[in-house]
């Protein structure tokens, strides 16, 4: 379990940018400590916990990359056609024996290069004139032919520590003869959702009260990470209880989440609630939406209390629970993909604080193009499933004009 400082994300300059934010992140929280050995087929999502270190060559041994002949380019004619004598065939897994000069041996894909050959021709550019073999000239020499640790050197770093291991990572191990991987243990993360006037979905809704999406939403996108989850329910607008139940969630989780309450209304209980069992320290970033965000730790744990507004909470989520989960993890950081676009409307906003726009994008030929989402609330979730992306306006800029260049957050990559 992770185990701060109250005061390890203390910061008392004004509000912080996003890379401040990261950076205090990577400098002042540490991995998790440990690590297990698990199958290959359970080490999907983890992270490593150590270099992966090729024991063998990738591929282990000189072999053909096409369907084909394989020859000595020595015996190539420089001009005009090449006419060698086809003695022997190798199949993929069965190995060939040593060709002489003059001869040439059919050979597939993957099969082992047969002593002496350097150099294979596609079947597709060769011609056969009964035993004979006719090859044009002009092929290089070593081609089509693949060298043994042509990928992966023995000896070489396959894998660094904190990768996070997705399907290339596990083939790539697979390929190398690895069956278990050591890998770092699972973070375990609580999220609470807080409010009155919130119930859960499938339970009876009061009068005044709506569906919490907040928690289904942040749970959702955790799932993405190296990371499993625990549904802790909604916290009530009462100071008592919360820091009950921070409390004790924190004897059991390493990372604890937030969304509502965070902000300086007199029924916004998540700071009042934890000033007994920790410190939390306001982090009011510099973006919009999701100014209003919390830092802190509990019982030594870490928490994160997001904006209440659900598209506020998704971006401050995305700059401060997600490098924060992926550091606990011990996985290397994790830039967000942006993608190059050409903005489709013209946009004015603060100098110093930067902004996330919900857009949609068309695809032309110079590129894509971004068209503003036509409303702006945090709190329209439809701004989410009916748009693409976010326009990223970074804080120099006060004013976007039509086919301005700006980056994009796409949804496909965060959701």
């Amino acid at each position: 379990m992770a185990q701060l400082s109250d005061d390890c994300f203390a910061f008392g300059g004004p509000l912080l940018t996003v890379e401040q934010a990261q950076a205090l992140i990577l400098e002042r929280v540490a991995p998790l400590a440990g690590a297990e050995g698990v199958p290959l087929r359970e080490a999907l999502g983890r992270v490593l916990a150590a270099p992966l270190v090729a024991q063998t060559p990738l591929p282990p041994f000189f072999n053909s990359a096409v369907d084909g002949y394989a020859f000595r380019h020595a015996d190539l004619a420089p001009e005009g056609e090449t006419r060698l004598m086809l003695a022997g065939r190798i199949a993929a897994g069965h190995a060939g024996t040593a060709i002489a000069p003059g001869t040439a041996a059919r050979i597939f894909t993957g099969a082992p290069m047969p002593p002496g050959a350097d150099t294979v021709m596609m079947q597709e550019d060769a011609r056969l004139d009964g035993e004979t073999l006719l090859l044009p000239p002009g092929l290089k020499r070593g081609a089509n032919a693949r060298p043994a640790g042509e990928d992966v050197a023995a000896g070489s770093l396959a894998l660094p520590e904190g990768r996070r291991l997705r399907a290339p990572e596990l083939g790539l191990a697979a390929a190398l003869g690895f069956a278990q991987l050591s890998v770092r243990p699972m973070l375990r993360v609580g999220v609470f959702s807080t409010g009155d006037e919130l119930a859960s979905p499938g339970a009876p809704l009061g009068p005044a009260q709506t569906f919490d999406s907040n928690r289904f939403t942040l749970m959702a996108i955790l799932a993405r990470l190296p990371v499993q989850v625990t549904d802790l329910g909604i916290l009530p607008d009462d100071a008592a209880e919360t820091s009950r139940a921070l409390h004790g969630a924190s004897a059991t989780q390493d990372l604890l989440v937030t969304s509502g309450g965070v902000s300086t209304g007199e029924e916004d209980h998540v700071r009042a609630a934890i000033e007994g069992a920790g410190r939390l320290v306001f982090w009011r970033l510099a973006v919009k939406p999701g100014r209003p965000a919390a830092m802190g730790v509990v019982n030594g744990v870490p928490m994160v209390g997001l904006p209440g507004n659900p598209v506020a909470a998704v971006v401050t989520f995305l700059h401060l629970v997600r490098p924060l989960a992926l550091r606990l993890a011990g996985a290397a950081p994790e830039a967000l993909l942006r993608v190059p676009a050409v903005s489709g409307f013209a946009y004015r906003k603060k100098q110093g604080r930067r902004e996330y726009v919900r857009v949609t994008l068309r695809e032309e030929e110079t590129g894509l193009v971004a068209e503003k989402f036509p409303r702006e609330g945090a709190g329209l979730l439809t701004s989410l499933t009916q748009s693409d992306g976010f326009a990223e306006l970074p804080e120099s800029i006060t004013e976007l004009a039509p086919g301005a260049p700006i980056r994009i957050l796409p949804f496909a990559a965060i959701f």
